[in-house]
């Protein structure tokens, strides 16, 4: 899938989040996604939230995976694990790129790096783990 189908895909199967995401570049086995911070996804410190972090680690995964399998809605998160490193920069949308490490037949696994636009350095790192659906 590309940037185009992903997009629409994103806004047919989750409307409800949609929005917050904008699928910068697909390439092979990897994904760059942003999120689009709004006052909602902040905490109380005027930084990202833990969750809204996690969910666009999650979604950039999800994104990178459908871009090599297809529009399978029922792929899983199995597993994941994440390491918040630093606050984000309060203002700035934040970046992340999904790298898929291992796609299997059952099981993808991968790892995300999450950034404050215009940051170098990461203020997440994420690894997760997929379930594809039967075909």
């Amino acid at each position: 899938m590309d940037r185009a189908a992903l997009a629409a895909f994103l806004s047919r199967e989750f409307p409800q989040v949609a929005g917050d995401y904008a699928v910068e570049e697909v390439g092979r086995n990897r994904a760059l996604l942003r999120l689009r911070v709004d006052d909602r996804h902040l905490r109380p410190g005027a930084t990202v939230s833990g969750p809204a972090i996690f969910a666009l680690a999650d979604v950039a995964m999800y994104m990178a995976i459908l871009a090599m399998i297809g529009p399978q809605a029922l792929t899983v998160t199995t597993s994941c694990s994440i390491d918040f490193m630093r606050k984000p920069a309060a203002g700035r949308d934040l970046l992340a790129e999904a790298r898929i490490l291992k796609l299997g037949r059952v099981l993808v696994v991968g790892d995300v790096l999450v950034r404050a636009e215009g940051g170098a350095d990461p203020v997440a790192r994420a690894g997760l783990t997929y379930s594809i659906p039967p075909r």
